[in-house]
């Protein structure tokens, strides 16, 4: 499965489950296995560098177990290859999301011009503000 150029997983990495859903369905839910947990581990995530795999972690949060492998459920769909093709999709989005380095913060300072807008803003406040309790006595 080709999520970048860069990131793959092999199919062999990826292990399906299928247990009984509790979404739409109504008697088939109780006969029919249509959910589906997909199971694969970090370590078979070819391609994705160690920060990567740092907020891939974060990224799935409780669904990522001790011995590092990402679980996912779904059940939305009433049959097994919809459920399946939405587990694979949602893995892909998390991962290409990990696979993403966000933008480092560069500290900007405030222009003049801003300052003086600041500052004039402030002085009117004032001035409001000073009217107001002149109103009163």
């Amino acid at each position: 499965m080709h999520i970048t150029p860069r990131i793959h997983i092999e199919d062999d990495d990826i292990r399906f489950e299928y247990i009984r859903s509790c979404g739409p369905g109504g008697q088939n839910v109780n006969k029919v296995a249509t959910a589906v947990r997909l199971r694969v581990h970090m370590d078979a995530i070819a391609g994705l560098d160690e920060d990567g795999r740092a907020r891939l972690a974060v990224l799935a949060g409780k669904r990522l177990t001790s011995d590092g492998e990402l679980i996912l459920r779904s059940d939305a769909h009433r049959t097994q290859e919809a459920n399946r093709t939405a587990a694979l999709t949602r893995l892909a989005h998390i991962v290409a999301q990990a696979a993403i380095r966000p933008k480092t913060r560069k500290p900007t300072r405030p222009t003049r011009a801003s300052k003086e807008r600041r500052l004039d803003a402030k002085a009117r406040q004032s001035r409001l503000k000073a009217q107001r309790r002149g109103a009163e006595d």
